[in-house]
């Protein structure tokens, strides 16, 4: 069992990064110009994608000027414009990321989000966000005797699309830092 979920993984992330790797970049580069300028990015997980947002407060990788989207309370913090947003949900149809995206897209703040792209649906992620990245798992990975599919790795594509986007985002800061020393 577990060679076959290594296997679909291996291959779903492959599909991020040939299908998506324009998207992460451009999405990376959203984020940078808050850190480029004054801005800070701050960074929403639906249910426990929270995981995403301890990593990338408190992981030993920790991004710089980051912070949670919602406070201790649960509500989306007062947030400028030079701030960039990047929202984290299973499917681009969750209620509740797309409620914040509506609420920073009607304040015209700058969101990246992160979410397996529902197609055909009413209202999705997409809509309200800039700059979308699917994160492509919309279902689980590994069929079963009994007809059911098993293993639905949401946090580990989450990490995975959270990391190409931060290595991305210090290969653009690194990029702007040597161009400011050239002159």
């Amino acid at each position: 069992m577990m060679k076959i979920f290594t296997t679909q993984l291996t291959g779903h992330f492959n599909r991020i990064l040939e299908q998506e790797e324009m998207n992460i970049e451009d999405s990376a580069r959203l984020l940078a110009q808050a850190l480029v300028g004054d801005g800070k990015i701050y960074i929403y997980g639906h249910k426990e994608l929270h995981g995403v947002v301890l990593e990338a407060l408190n992981g030993s990788e920790a991004l710089t000027r980051t912070k949670s989207l919602l406070d201790d309370k649960g509500v989306i913090r007062d947030i400028t414009p030079e701030d960039r947003v990047l929202l984290f949900s299973y499917r681009s149809t969750d209620e509740e990321a797309i409620s914040c995206a509506k609420q920073l897209s009607e304040k015209g703040i700058q969101t990246v989000g992160v979410s397996a792209l529902i197609k055909n649906a009413e209202s999705s992620l997409n809509q309200y966000t800039d700059l979308h990245i699917d994160s492509k798992l919309r279902q689980p990975l590994i069929p079963g005797d009994d007809g059911e599919r098993y293993g639905y790795p949401a946090m580990m594509t989450a990490l995975y699309v959270y990391y190409a986007l931060s290595f991305t985002m210090k290969e653009i800061l690194n990029e702007n830092e040597n161009e400011d020393d050239d002159y």
